[in-house]
């Protein structure tokens, strides 16, 4: 297809006008994405609702296709409404035009994160009820609130309300991330995330001395353990070409604060570390072992968690999940090769997984640099488009389970 093409068409229309809301973090109005979303509902003739899991400026919407058999487990196609913040100056158009170039490159903030799965649903739904199917199992699109401030106050709480318990979910799709070759992501689990905070109490006093144990010396001893353990994860990830980011931890001093004055010896330092811990690692002996370290370097270290995540099973890939075989099927019939990984970060389908639903992260976008957070984010036309081709195929195979 040429640019002009593109540009006229219906599915491509939509999707530039979802990007051109600017539901941008932070203090997110959501108000404009609700109404796009309750047009586009009433556009598929499908019933809406607009439930605050939380507090009233956090909605989110949900968009009903009844099943066929609607006592069965349904199914949701996740997705949320807001993006991250942008600097414009930093971008060659408008983060929030929607602007296509010549080679059919949409840029946005969005565009790969995640706008285009939220709309890409709603093509697919749109093709597959002209051509008169109805799905076996119901359908439900919940768009979120928050997810890229940590969806506390979106999916989290989503997930504890009446409104959820009454969906009756069996499984969910939700994000994933580009791949740059010809394969396709698809994300089964998520590493458990901590933030870290580490107070180290030691003895004050002018910086002319030789004080014993200070602040400085135990926060040395414990930055070099944690860089220690950072070098053997990354050591790992650069002999084993089989694994992934996803498939180790991840360590990294994010933040430092302490002192007063340059001659004087600090009774506190503290430290943040983000850690994001591997599946095959024991949370509670990791711990331990921090605490351990906390010891060694003379005690009187406090921790603080300021974000804990308890450990959460990741969705199985083999016959216990009755979906996983339909899935994965379904893609081999598109010809697409997939991998099956763990998402390095952080996603709404940690939740969705906590309250026991199997969850894959997949976004049909392949051969095309990750850009998600990054200036200049764009998605091609043609695969927004084959997208939808996708959904069209993977909607009815766990639907139709």
């Amino acid at each position: 297809m040429s640019v002009k093409q593109w540009e006229n068409d219906e599915e491509i229309k939509i999707f530039r006008e979802y990007l051109r809301i600017r539901s941008v973090q932070p203090d997110v109005d959501y108000s404009a994405c609700v109404e796009f979303l309750r047009r586009q509902a009433n556009s598929l003739n499908l019933p809406v609702d607009v439930v605050h899991p939380a507090i009233p400026t956090k909605p989110a919407v949900i968009i009903k296709w009844l099943g066929k058999q609607p006592e069965l487990p349904s199914i949701i196609l996740n997705s949320h409404m807001d993006v991250v913040p942008v600097f414009p100056e930093k971008w060659t158009h408008d983060p929030f035009s929607a602007h296509m170039d010549n080679e059919g490159r949409i840029y946005a903030r969005g565009s790969q994160d995640m706008k285009s799965v939220g709309t890409q649903y709603l093509g697919a739904i749109r093709a597959l009820k002209a051509s008169g199917y109805q799905p076996k199992r119901t359908v439900y699109l919940t768009y979120v609130p928050d997810e890229e401030i940590g969806g506390d106050l979106g999916m989290r709480e989503l997930v504890k309300g009446d409104y959820f318990r009454s969906m009756n979910v069996g499984f969910s799709l939700d994000e994933g991330i580009s791949s740059e070759d010809e394969t396709y992501s698809v994300f089964y689990a998520e590493r458990t995330l901590w933030y870290l905070r580490l107070k180290f109490s030691g003895t004050a006093g002018h910086g002319s001395l030789l004080l014993p144990h200070t602040a400085g010396e135990k926060f040395n001893y414990v930055l070099n353990k944690m860089m220690e353990f950072r070098k053997s994860q990354a050591q790992r990830l650069a002999e084993d070409s089989s694994l992934d980011i996803g498939d180790v931890t991840a360590v990294n001093l994010t933040q430092l604060r302490g002192g007063v004055q340059s001659n004087v010896v600090p009774p506190l330092l503290e430290a943040v570390f983000d850690i994001r811990i591997a599946l095959s690692v024991d949370v509670d002996a990791f711990e331990k072992q921090i605490r351990d370290w906390c010891q060694e370097a003379g005690g009187g270290i406090e921790l603080d968690f300021e974000m804990k995540c308890p450990y959460v099973e990741p969705t199985k890939l083999d016959a216990s999940n009755p979906f996983w075989l339909p899935f994965k099927e379904a893609l081999e019939q598109l010809g697409l090769t997939a991998r099956f990984r763990v998402f390095p970060a952080g996603t709404d389908s940690f939740f969705i997984r906590e309250a026991g639903i199997p969850a894959f992260g997949f976004s049909p976008i392949n051969n095309t640099p990750v850009l998600l957070h990054n200036h200049d984010e764009y998605l091609r036309a043609d695969t927004y488009l084959h997208g939808i081709e996708v959904y069209k195929k993977l909607i009815p195979a766990v639907a139709d389970v």
